[in-house]
């Protein structure tokens, strides 16, 4: 089955474990219609570069998902429907990363993206 990342965000005004509820919410339609959560990451409220929905703020969530394209798009059918879901990305990627996203790794942990200049 194809590999995914998905990352949504809710309302600002939900507390932690309501947005935690949605992450449960939205796994537990994969796994119905025949796919596989492989990890999922609540990465907590962020402040936005720009208002949505006249929100500065949102619970930022990311799943890793191994699930046929049936199912991610009902996923994201229902995320748009959702009154507490703001915005989502879904990206298909070739290999699921190994340990956790650049989200939540320290900064000292975090590999140096900078060039060296000859």
């Amino acid at each position: 089955m194809p590999l995914y990342e998905h990352v949504f965000i809710a309302r600002q005004d939900l507390s932690n474990a309501q947005a935690e509820g949605l992450i449960e919410h939205f796994s537990q339609v994969l796994t119905d219609n025949g796919g596989k959560v492989v990890d999922t990451e609540y990465w907590g409220v962020k402040t936005m570069a720009y208002k949505i929905n006249k929100n500065r703020k949102g619970h930022y969530a990311f799943l890793r998902t191994d699930a046929p394209s049936e199912a991610v798009q009902e996923m994201e059918r229902l995320m748009r429907l959702h009154d507490d879901v703001m915005r989502t990305l879904t990206i298909k990627v070739d290999a699921h990363e190994e340990g956790p996203s650049i989200q939540m790794q320290k900064r000292d942990e975090r590999p140096d993206r900078r060039r060296e200049r000859a």
